[in-house]
């Protein structure tokens, strides 16, 4: 992705992380050696390694970019998803970025001047809150009332 798109054309998250910690009880193989050890009493073992505990259907991964770069974007996720067991789906989401809103919805509230940036995300200006809050020109009661009717 970084080969084809640069590595300021997208923004990658992770959704899942390593926090489950494998243990491991190690266990004598010689003769002799149920009087050298304690079998299963006490057996919490030693740390092995990490992983993520994952749910069928959970995303691990997401990616926002231009849609002139989608396909690099879905060939390395192609690409990526042979180094995690099991079977893995790519789906290219109606999304606009990391936002809840579509694409459309988001266009046409942009133009309207409705759509505030918020970091990595957006938010949707309406008609709710005090008005004195409210900046001149972004008070969009009429609208508000005309998508509600």
């Amino acid at each position: 992705m970084t080969k084809f798109a640069g590595k300021d054309a997208f923004h990658l998250r992770v959704k899942v992380h390593s926090f489950h910690v494998l243990r491991i009880n190690k266990m004598l193989l010689c003769a002799g050696a149920d009087r050298l050890q304690t079998c299963m009493k006490g057996a919490y073992g030693k740390p092995l390694g990490v992983c993520a505990r994952v749910a069928i259907g959970q995303v691990l991964l997401s990616v926002r970019c231009k849609y002139t770069t989608s396909h690099h974007a879905q060939e390395a996720l192609r690409r990526a998803k042979f180094k995690f067991p099991g079977r893995q789906k790519i789906i290219v989401s109606r999304k606009w970025g990391f936002t809840k809103h579509n694409r459309s919805d988001y266009l046409r509230w942009k133009s309207e001047n409705r759509i505030q940036s918020d970091g990595v995300n957006a938010k949707l200006l309406d008609c709710h809150g005090p008005l004195a809050n409210r900046q001149t020109g972004r008070a969009f009661l009429t609208a508000a009332a005309g998508a509600s009717a």
